[in-house]
């Protein structure tokens, strides 16, 4: 078993690495302004889960297959990107539908299911959290403390944690801004457009990764 010594210290820079601007904290502030605090607590709830399947990845050594096949990875990043640039053409549609609209401006709103699996399927198609995994928590590991993947759970576990607390803060912080932005169907329509750049952006450096 793992020291508390070592625990702490990987829960502080985790804590440390959540807060760093990366694409899944970008994508909850953009679904909370979008939509609200609720729904950015949602989208982390989804992401988490996507944690848990990169952790149980790197336990099993499924995540090396990622390393070492070029094809593998680049299906995965493909895929990523593709999901995000339908993201972005959403939310696109969404900003001129309500330009249109007669119900007082507001765009249909995705059930929390849809949402829930939005934030799995943007975890899970980003290659670069299996290779940061597999590189990041062995560093932690001790083979004379007992079983490796038993370590790696735990380690994920509570990077999870840790993810969801900063997450959370962000998602409050979002909720934030969509109490002021929906106040008028301008911002509403602001706000879906810049939600789709972010999206395309995210897309595009998705792509741009190497293996």
């Amino acid at each position: 078993m793992l020291s508390p010594e070592v625990l702490l210290t990987f829960f502080a820079t985790s804590l440390l690495l959540a807060i760093a601007p990366g694409p899944d904290n970008i994508f909850v502030l953009t679904h909370s302004a979008l939509y609200g605090v609720r729904v950015g607590l949602v989208i982390t709830l989804g992401l988490a889960t996507g944690l848990c399947v990169h952790t149980t990845a790197v336990a099993l050594g499924v995540a090396a297959l990622f390393q070492t096949s070029p094809v593998a990875f680049g299906l995965l990043k493909w895929a990523g990107a593709a999901y995000l640039l339908y993201l972005a053409w959403l939310s696109f549609r969404a900003g001129a539908l309500l330009t249109h609209a007669t119900d007082g401006g507001k765009a249909a709103f995705p059930d929390y299911g849809s949402l829930y699996r939005r934030g799995i399927v943007m975890n899970v198609t980003n290659p670069k959290v299996t290779l940061f995994f597999l590189a990041f928590l062995p560093q932690f590991c001790d083979p004379q403390s007992g079983g490796v993947a038993g370590q790696v759970l735990t380690l994920g576990a509570l990077f999870i944690l840790a993810t969801i607390l900063v997450f959370f803060s962000v998602a409050a912080l979002g909720g934030r801004l969509a109490l002021w932005f929906n106040r008028s169907q301008r911002g509403q329509v602001l706000m879906h457009r810049t939600a789709g750049l972010v999206f395309a952006g995210l897309a595009a450096a998705l792509i741009l990764t190497d293996s």
